[in-house]
């Protein structure tokens, strides 16, 4: 099967960088699959993971927002902020689930809802992510 060339990059730098036969991102209109020769485009993204499957194995990175571009024969990622497995600091991202799960069980209504949601989401995934480990 074909492959298509995936880098992942942040502000900060280099996140991941392979090959794929399949790259699945969640953009903010929906679920994404990109294989080889796919028609150029460019999507925002929202928090979710990215999958990079190739020979029966799959590599993710949590990303959290950004953009993703691609080419027929590459994609780029440029994310606001990716971590892989190894380096998301699972104890941290329990924790910001139980703040975030706090405020939008707040009874008082005194927090910006969407933000509360967003934040919940994103840990949501660091956690699902660091579990591919």
């Amino acid at each position: 099967m074909e492959t298509i060339q995936v880098s992942v990059v942040t502000p900060d730098g280099l996140v991941y960088s392979g090959d794929a036969e399949l790259v699945v991102v969640k953009t903010t209109e929906g679920e994404l699959g990109i294989k080889a020769k796919h028609i150029p485009l460019v999507s925002p993204l929202a928090a979710g993971p990215a999958r990079f499957i190739r020979d029966g194995q799959e590599d993710q990175v949590a990303v959290s927002g950004g953009f993703i571009e691609v080419r027929p024969d590459q994609v780029s990622i440029l994310a606001e902020a990716a971590e892989r497995p190894e380096q998301i600091n699972v104890d941290r991202a329990e924790k910001a689930k139980d703040r975030a799960e706090t405020r939008l069980n707040d009874a008082a209504g005194h927090i910006d809802k969407k933000r509360a949601e967003a934040a919940l989401y994103r840990a949501v995934t660091r956690l699902d992510v660091a579990k591919k480990k």
